[in-house]
C-alpha cells in the first residue's frame, strides 16, 4: 500500500511528503490570475504599440524631409515625382552637384507597415509631400489605418 500524499504531524498540522508538487486547484488559481492579467494588460500593451508604429513613421518622414532639404541645398530643386526619394539614395542623373547620398540607409525606409511611402513633387501645401498610408495601406482611414503626412 502507498503512503498517502498528505501525513498529519504532531499538533493536527498537515505536511507534504517530500515529493512536493501542485494540487490542480492551485494550478487553476494561477492560471485564472494569470488570465486576468493578461485581460486587462493586454489591449493596453497592443495600443501602445500602434501608437509607436504611427509615432516611428512620424519620425521617419522628419528624416527625409531633412534629407529632401539637403538635397535641395545641394541641387537647388528637389527630386520629381519620377525621381522620388530614390534620389536620396542613388545619383539622379544629369544632376551635377548631387552630395549624396542622403538618408543613412543603403535604401530608402519602408513605412512602419512594410509599405512605401509615397513621394509627390510638388505637394498640396509646399514643394513636396511624403505620405504614410497607414496600417491598412489606402488612402484615408481613422486611427491605426489613418494616414501620416508631411508638413
Amino acid at each position: 500500500m502507498s503512503q498517502p500524499k498528505w501525513r498529519k504531524t504532531g499538533a493536527n498540522k498537515t505536511k507534504r511528503d517530500k515529493r512536493g508538487g501542485f494540487t490542480l486547484i492551485e494550478l487553476l488559481v494561477v492560471l485564472v490570475i494569470l488570465s486576468l492579467i493578461l485581460g486587462l494588460v493586454g489591449p493596453r500593451v497592443l495600443s501602445y504599440l500602434s501608437d509607436a508604429r504611427s509615432k516611428s513613421a512620424g519620425l521617419q518622414i522628419e528624416s527625409m524631409t531633412s534629407a529632401l532639404d539637403l538635397f535641395y541645398l545641394d541641387t537647388g530643386r528637389y527630386p520629381t515625382t519620377a525621381e522620388g526619394l530614390d534620389a536620396l539614395v542613388t545619383r539622379v542623373p544629369n544632376v551635377d552637384r548631387w552630395n549624396g547620398p542622403y538618408l543613412s540607409q543603403t535604401s530608402v525606409p519602408l513605412d512602419p507597415w512594410g509599405n512605401p511611402y509615397e513621394y509627390r513633387a510638388p505637394g498640396d501645401d509646399g514643394p513636396y509631400e511624403i505620405i504614410s498610408l497607414g496600417s491598412d495601406g489606402r488612402k484615408g482611414g481613422s486611427g491605426d489605418a489613418s494616414d501620416i503626412q508631411s508638413k
